[in-house]
């Protein structure tokens, strides 16, 4: 289910709930509605409305630490594709079919990600699929140096190769973060019956509808953002692509 989706059926179900405390206004006796009952009903309140925002705050920051840690990886690889290309190219011209197949990783990296078109199979599947490195890898142990110089440079791009198949690894693992099932439905209910309580105190007017139905889709908001930032490869919510692309510009050169 895609996070616009599920932010929309928390919208719905958070709405329903001041709804739901509007009914209940109608049909609760007056001694129910009385105002030592609207400060205990405060209380409880204000008790939700911590536990939902500090909640929603660890969330929100949990996930943008991980959309975070995505964005250096993609960073930090394409620092490397450069410096492996550089290492490639000291070691002479022997090594051309290495240096011609890592920029075509790189171009088939780009398209993997942020595809032309749509195909159906997520970002994160695709990548995970990817075996470019390794292809890049097998061209290098094909070199054999002919100087200490050509020795140098061969174990500096395959150490380089080496890291760059670690870190995507890494980011695969990363990006396997995901919002506990239960922890959402937790979320959603102590928002649900936080809007009850307050449609159960508010005036029964268009106005008072309308502000509940705002903060309804505002909150939905926010989960909507902790949902999108824990799939940085997919959604609406990327990662950049530009430290990749300024990177194809340089290889070969």
């Amino acid at each position: 289910m895609s996070s616009f989706v599920i932010s929309l059926i928390s919208a719905a179900s958070i709405f329903a709930g001041a709804l739901f405390g509007m009914g209940l206004q109608r049909r609760l006796p007056s001694h129910h509605l009385s105002k030592e009952m609207q400060d205990l009903v405060k209380i409880s309140a204000g008790t939700i409305a911590t536990l939902t925002a500090l909640v929603l705050g660890l969330l929100v920051s949990s996930a943008k630490s991980s959309f975070d840690g995505i964005q250096t990886a993609i960073v930090q690889g394409s620092a490397k594709f450069i410096l492996l290309d550089r290492a490639l190219a000291r070691y002479g011209p022997e090594s051309r079919a290495a240096r011609e197949q890592l920029k075509r990783v790189v171009a088939a990296g780009i398209e993997m990600i942020w595809p032309a078109e749509k195909t159906g199979v997520s970002a994160l599947t695709r990548f995970e699929r990817a075996n470019g490195i390794e292809l890049v890898q097998d061209k290098l142990r094909e070199l054999t140096p002919q100087n200490d110089a050509q020795r140098q440079a061969l174990a500096q791009a395959q150490q380089i190769a080496n890291d760059l198949s670690q870190t995507r690894w890494l980011s695969v693992e990363e990006a396997q973060n995901q919002l506990p099932v239960p922890l959402l439905l937790i979320l959603v209910f102590w928002l649900v019956l936080l809007f009850v309580s307050f449609g159960l105190f508010a005036p029964r007017n268009s106005m008072a509808l309308t502000v509940l139905l705002v903060g309804a889709c505002a909150i939905s908001a926010a989960i909507f953002l902790v949902l999108e930032l824990n799939r940085p490869l997919d959604g609406l919510i990327k990662v950049s692509s530009a430290p990749l692309r300024y990177a194809m510009q340089h290889l070969g050169q």
